[in-house]
């Protein structure tokens, strides 16, 4: 059955014409089957033994004035398809349906009726029209009525059908463009941040390189392999848990360690098993504890605490990185790239349920993160 639906579907796409006779046909010949099987089952209990086969060409024939008004109307809307939408233009091919296709049909009623009992045709058959039985009238009055508002109505229907599915295309098409264009944007913000940190990270080991340490350097370039083959991992993909993102911080904190000494000092909180298990951005905290070393250490010679501390409020994950501003602190030349990357990132990863705020207040600048403890639902379905 499905194979031969597949063909009529092709078919009917290549053949329109085609494909509106024989839907219309099918539609016709089901209703006259319908009627000639009432017809033969009254036969029967009148003890009329007429072949069905007689009562379903009766009622095919009568018929055939209706079939070719529905294909007419079928072909009309395809080539004017805007002329049923005017409630106007519907009303007035009722009108001209009535006045020029009704007399039609009544004229090859009465010519069916007499063929059917062996007269022969006459040139009065107009006064036979007349001569009808008022309620015949009104037969042939409701079938082109009917068959006029059916066809009417599938057309605004399947037009309507049609406009929905175009719509629908167009907003699919639409979401899967904006999706694409937030990947290419999500790339690209990774392609930033990327060259970003090793450029900071290798600007640390070119300081030990400077500095006469041969071994603190080959240690640090050891340390800058294993953080890189960590981005690399999370180029495949975009998230992964709090407990890996928070083991490349402390790893990139003991590569900078290298260059600052014991001026650096790290204090980490709240790092639960709950909050381990916490889902998370890759290269999310790096940027933000870079941050706090540029405007921290970087700006003065005095010692420097970072300290990075987490707490989950129930399905929320709030860390919080601070680093005390130097009273001798230099202003920092600092594009801003890292803070400007996360909040592009947190946007297109979380939309509104995950923020970023700085602050500054009592000799600190803050960095507070908000965030969600598992991926968004979308990521999930993915």
């Amino acid at each position: 059955m499905k194979p031969l639906l597949r063909t009529f579907s092709r078919l009917s796409t290549r053949f329109p014409v085609a494909r509106i006779v024989v839907s219309n046909a099918l539609f016709w010949l089901t209703l006259c089957l319908i009627g000639a099987a009432g017809a033969y089952s009254d036969a029967l209990r009148r003890q009329d033994h007429t072949a069905f086969s007689a009562l379903l060409t009766t009622w095919c024939w009568a018929h055939v004035p209706v079939f070719l008004l529905g294909v007419a109307l079928h072909l009309f809307n395809r080539r004017q398809p805007e002329w049923f939408v005017s409630a106007k233009r519907v009303a007035i091919g009722y009108l001209l349906v009535l006045v020029l296709f009704l007399p039609c049909e009544l004229l090859f009623t009465v010519a069916h009726d007499r063929i059917e009992h062996g007269w022969s045709l006459s040139f009065d058959l107009w006064r036979r029209v007349l001569e009808m039985p008022r309620f015949g009238w009104f037969i042939e009055f409701a079938w082109t009525s009917g068959t006029y508002i059916g066809v009417v109505a599938f057309c605004i229907w399947h037009r309507h059908r049609q406009r929905e599915q175009i719509w629908r295309q167009a907003e699919h098409d639409n979401l899967t463009l904006r999706l694409a264009l937030e990947e290419q944007k999500l790339q690209t913000l990774r392609g930033q941040l990327e060259p970003h940190f090793m450029f900071n990270a290798l600007n640390a080991i070119s300081a030990l390189v400077r500095s006469n340490n041969p071994e603190m350097a080959l240690s640090g370039i050891t340390r800058l392999s294993s953080l890189l083959r960590y981005a690399l991992a999370t180029s495949q993909s975009e998230w992964v848990t709090v407990a890996d993102e928070l083991q490349f911080t402390r790893d990139y904190l003991a590569l900078q360690r290298l260059r600052y000494g014991e001026r650096l000092q790290v204090r980490i909180e709240g790092d639960s098993d709950d909050v381990l298990r916490a889902d998370c951005l890759a290269l999310l905290l790096q940027p933000l504890v870079e941050n706090a070393l540029r405007h921290g250490l970087d700006a003065a010679m005095e010692p420097g605490a970072v300290t990075i501390v987490f707490a989950k409020m129930g399905q929320a994950l709030k860390v919080h990185i601070t680093n005390p501003i130097m009273p001798s602190a230099l202003p920092n030349p600092g594009a801003g790239i890292g803070l400007s990357n996360v909040r592009e990132r947190l946007h297109n990863a979380y939309g509104g349920t995950a923020s970023l705020a700085i602050d500054k207040a009592d000799g600190f600048f803050s960095a507070i993160l908000h965030l969600p403890t598992h991926l968004p639902m979308d990521v999930e379905a993915a």
